[in-house]
């Protein structure tokens, strides 16, 4: 995928080795897919995150949720919480979308049970949300079934970042936010494990923004004042880049419209965790929380408007559903172990926030105003 990374401006988050593709798709059997609907009243999409191609709901996989602010509109998380597994794929949409993914979600999983002798009698599709509409017309609430389908059937290990899916339309820091995803390597017991996290950026004010350990935030004001007091002087100055020695020199054309920016920490961000790591539910939550640490490191606090909810699961451990015949027995990393999890979870947590934005291209809002990509400004 030939995309400009958070990586390829010099910028890297943290010190643990990433896998091979540095996305959620290097722990082993997980996939991702979009669709992306662009129109000229919508930009929105899904995004469906496979554990595996496999019958999810034949054989559960381990997982957890953690709500670290409820501002959102997410589908099956209770039932994680209270048994400590996930049935089906997840899906990412837009705040009213989500019950209309659920049910396509519902009807994938109903046809591939039937196909392969799986009795349903009960579902519990994982959906979650950012709002959109910003950019997208999201009352028009156009994503449909065969979108969701078309997720899942294009799901891949090199999938596309930025303003694609269930990102196409979502902001991040009053730029433009999108998907993006980051892993990390884990050694224990002589054994490589991975971290991988994918996220639907869609938060916080844009002068809280911190890239690389600068308050990047405060000079993009400044950059959006100056342009501001230049409008319909010069509207050709020359691009500049956050390192240049003046921060003052145009960021680029505005003949397009204002430039956007957030003036509070407001829109979500949904936060998926893989990883192939032996783990209990209880542990895999543990490890859930210290995404948030990741987010933080951008800049955030968690607004009231801001919706922060993580979703994780392993790729160990399956559980068959039903009524086991045989107790179902597990191996599960040792407490004092579990370090190495917590930062990879808080490093690629991070790197996937980066990722999105810099991969997001520059999009018009619904009111005219601009919402710049992060890659413009490095």
């Amino acid at each position: 995928m030939n995309q400009k990374r958070i990586r390829d401006y010099g910028i890297i988050p943290g010190r643990m080795k990433p896998g091979k593709w540095n996305k959620i798709t290097d722990v082993p059997g997980v996939l991702v897919g979009h669709s992306t609907i662009r129109t000229q009243e919508n930009h929105t999409g899904v995004t469906v995150i496979l554990p595996g191609r496999d019958n999810a709901f034949a054989r559960n996989y381990v997982a957890a949720s953690y709500v670290h602010n409820g501002f959102g509109k997410s589908c099956g998380l209770v039932q994680i919480d209270e048994l400590g597994t996930l049935e089906t794929p997840i899906a990412l949409t837009n705040t009213l979308n989500v019950g209309l993914v659920w049910d396509a979600m519902a009807e994938y999983v109903i046809r591939q049970c039937k196909k392969d002798g799986v009795p349903v009698r009960s579902l519990n599709p994982v959906v979650g949300e950012c709002n959109d509409s910003q950019i997208n017309h999201i009352q028009k609430r156009a994503v449909k079934a065969e979108h969701v389908w078309e997720a899942i059937e294009g799901a891949k290990v090199d999938f596309e970042e930025g303003a694609v899916g269930a990102g196409a339309g979502t902001i991040c820091y009053g730029l433009k936010g999108g998907i993006g995803s980051a892993s990390r390597i884990v050694e224990l017991y002589g054994k490589e494990y991975t971290i991988g996290v994918l996220v639907q950026s869609n938060f916080g004010a844009t002068a809280d923004l911190v890239l690389d350990g600068v308050r990047t935030g405060e000079k993009i004001l400044e950059i959006k004042k100056k342009m501001d007091e230049n409008q319909g002087q010069n509207n050709g100055m020359e691009a500049s880049r956050l390192h240049d020695e003046s921060v003052m020199d145009m960021a680029c054309s505005c003949k397009e419209g204002p430039m956007a920016v957030s003036q509070c920490d407001k829109g979500s961000i949904m936060t998926i965790l893989a990883t192939d790591l032996p783990v209990s539910d209880r542990q895999l939550k543990r490890i859930l929380r210290r995404s948030a640490v990741g987010i933080a490191r951008t800049g955030a606090y968690t607004g009231h408007g801001s919706g922060e909810v993580m979703i994780g699961f392993t790729t160990a451990n399956r559980v068959p559903s039903g009524t086991a015949e045989e107790p179902v027995t597990q191996t599960i990393l040792h407490e004092s172990l579990i370090n190495q999890a917590f930062q990879a979870a808080a490093e690629a947590a991070h790197e996937a926030i980066l990722n999105s934005m810099a991969c997001a291209a520059r999009t018009v809002g619904i009111d005219g105003e601009v919402y710049y990509g992060l890659g413009e400004f490095l």
